[in-house]
């Protein structure tokens, strides 16, 4: 499906949140920013997504810790030329509506008003920067053009426990959504199927002028959160035509994989990681026609050897990143980014290890994150007593111990007079 048969489009991308349910991967950065699967950042996925829908003009709101994600888009995002009006461009907050931050997902948009009025485009695809999935955006947009539609919100079936965490809807045989309610405490499901219910992925297609009179009419309410799901969407239920698309069933380029994770919890980001190392993973980040692009450092291939014992390295059912080396260390169902380094008789274990972390000799590490360039002493165990690891780490409610960024771990000195 060529995207030059679609309309102009501008891609808005909210990437400000503070991630706090994540802490502490989100204390130095922003929750897009964090890092996932051995090389990505979160909004790797989104932007991917963008890219292979073709999309040119990508807006991405900033706000909270912002500098290694605008970083991360200088470094792997600057492939588009702005001379033929193509571009991926960071939008801090600039206050030209007020003194205030961002203060909602519809507020974000209103501040850089401007930006909307000035893009000329018939369509804004509005997406968030904190979820893994794939997806033809290209599809979607046909699908809203199709359907007449002025707005069209991207859904797909949860189950029932866990959706009070999402806007939830109901739809009838068009595709018309004729209910839409954000995070109820009794969520409505599904006809057809009562054990899961129909939730907003937080992904939206406005026409643009109706986008525009709609932020403009909620900044006028003062006693609006500035929310889109809370305040926006369920006014336009009864005096739109709303639609929803179904993920997964798009007949664009991507495999429908219908693999999409919110990851703003240090559990569902655990989990996702490790849906990676599957024996055939949920989500395929092989496919040779939807690469997931990031920014590559360059660094040496990874390696792994005998270590000082003599012992050889052992690397069973993980991901390995350039530049990192086993030696004489072995790694079981674990995640490793570039540059970490296992010495001899180490053992990582169903962990995900970030840039730059050395695991010294005979350390143990089991259900861990260890966030980047933390040193390891030897012998140290993580993972194993949850008192002892709570009084020095976060401990996640599934048990994941989380090791922050630069962790000085207090070496015991057997010279010392102390």
């Amino acid at each position: 499906m060529p995207f030059k048969t679609l309309p102009n489009t501008l891609c808005i991308i909210l990437a400000g949140g503070v991630g706090s349910r994540l802490h502490p991967l989100t204390a130095d950065r922003a929750k897009p920013a964090v890092p996932f699967g051995g090389k990505y950042r979160i909004i790797d996925f989104t932007l991917t997504n963008c890219l292979h829908s073709g999309l040119r003009r990508v807006l991405v709101l900033t706000q909270y810790k912002s500098h290694s994600l605008q970083k991360h888009l200088r470094d792997g995002w600057t492939i588009f030329n702005p001379e033929i009006s193509e571009y991926i461009t960071s939008v801090p907050p600039q206050m030209r509506t007020g003194e205030s931050w961002y203060s909602g997902t519809a507020d974000a948009i209103f501040q850089n008003l401007y930006l909307l009025e000035r893009s000329n485009a018939q369509f804004v695809l509005i997406l968030s920067g904190d979820h893994i999935y794939r997806m033809d955006y290209a599809a979607m947009l046909l699908f809203h053009r199709e359907q007449g539609a002025e707005l069209t919100i991207g859904c797909m079936p949860v189950p029932l426990a866990s959706a009070g965490s999402f806007g939830i809807m109901s739809v009838d045989d068009v595709h018309r959504i004729r209910e839409f309610h954000e995070k109820p405490k009794n969520p409505k499901p599904l006809t057809q199927d009562p054990n899961r219910a129909l939730a907003s992925m937080g992904i939206y297609i406005f026409n643009t002028d109706l986008l525009i009179h709609e932020l403009q009419s909620d900044h006028a309410l003062g006693e609006s959160s500035h929310d889109f799901g809370k305040d926006i969407i369920p006014g336009l239920i009864e005096t739109h035509y709303v639609s929803a698309y179904r993920f997964g069933g798009e007949t664009g380029r991507v495999t429908p994989d219908q693999y999409w994770r919110d990851v703003g919890t240090i559990d569902s980001y655990y989990a996702a990681n490790m849906d990676l190392l599957a024996p055939v993973p949920p989500m395929n980040l092989y496919q040779l026609d939807w690469p997931i692009r990031t920014y590559n450092g360059q660094h040496p291939p990874a390696r792994m050897t005998r270590g000082a014992s003599g012992q050889a390295g052992e690397f069973v059912d993980s991901l390995l990143s350039s530049g990192t080396v086993i030696s004489g260390g072995t790694v079981r169902h674990s995640i490793l980014f570039s540059q970490v380094q296992v010495d001899d008789g180490a053992v990582v274990e169903d962990s995900i290890l970030f840039d730059g972390v050395h695991v010294g000799a005979g350390a143990y590490l089991r259900r861990c994150i260890v966030d980047k360039n933390v040193q390891i002493p030897p012998g140290e165990r993580i993972g194993f007593d949850t008192t002892t690891d709570s009084a020095r780490f976060t401990v996640s409610e599934a048990g994941i111990t989380v090791v922050p960024m630069g962790y000085c771990f207090l070496i015991n000195d057997p010279d010392s007079d102390e």
